[in-house]
């Protein structure tokens, strides 16, 4: 029997990157799953990649309307969310000085106004007992030019954790932030070389991250192996934030 026999998961931002791969080793470990992406193309190869027990819904996880949508399907097949797996968003480059506010607008919009959203439309919807996971990153705790609006609206979800855990607690429902380092996705395959290799040169075993490593993570927040684990940013960067 998998670790998410029988359990419902919603994973926005799904249909591509880290988000998809946990999205497929879910539906191994037993799970239905619910994934959302903005283009339609994309969302029918994830589906069609996952091949059983998921549902693709297409959307902007910064739309509430779009949300809205999500969890009515989720409510209409499925009844009920055990696992809530908030991933959508994408940091854009913008250094101080240079920074619009369509710049700051799009971040925050997308990440924190986003996020906060997804979960608090989900709520009626998660089951006592259930799983919520935030999409973080090391950024947040780091100081990386051009990336500070980005890191921000990452810091914000950390605070959030701390605060819903806390307004959750009545219903038992966990609260994590799940904060990868640099991984070797279709994204960091297109930087130069040179970039590469300064990453790498960060993280203490000389090598970037894999996406089932972090799709690994992800399980373990999702699964009853972390019963005990509430309100924690959890790094899974290869130690790169701790040196």
């Amino acid at each position: 029997m998998g670790k998410l026999e029988g359990k419902v998961a919603v994973i926005t931002g799904g249909s591509s990157g880290l988000a998809l791969e946990s999205a497929k080793l879910f539906v191994e470990e037993g799970a239905y799953v619910f994934i959302t992406g903005r283009r339609q193309q994309a969302l029918d190869e994830a589906v069609k990649l996952i091949g059983r027990n998921v549902t693709g819904v297409r959307g902007d996880a910064a739309n509430l309307d779009d949300l809205d949508r999500l969890f009515d399907t989720v409510k209409k097949q499925k009844g009920k969310i055990d696992i809530l797996f908030a991933s959508a968003g994408k940091g854009e480059a913008a250094v101080l000085g240079e920074i619009t506010e369509q710049h700051f607008d799009s971040e925050f919009g997308l990440i924190v106004r986003g996020t906060l959203f997804t979960a608090q439309k989900a709520l009626p919807l998660i089951n006592d007992g259930g799983s919520i996971i935030l999409t973080g990153s090391v950024a947040s705790v780091k100081g990386f030019p051009g990336y500070g609006v980005y890191a921000a609206s990452k810091a914000a979800l950390r605070s959030f954790a701390r605060t819903w855990l806390n307004e959750l607690k009545g219903r038992k429902i966990r609260v994590n932030v799940l904060s990868p380092g640099q991984v070797d996705t279709p994204d960091s395959q297109r930087l130069d070389q040179a970039t590469r290799e300064m990453f790498e040169s960060l993280i203490p075993r000389g090598k970037m991250g894999r996406p089932e490593e972090i799709a690994a993570a992800a399980l373990f927040l999702a699964s009853d192996d972390s019963s005990y684990v509430n309100g924690m940013d959890f790094a899974v960067d290869g130690g790169f934030s701790a040196v």
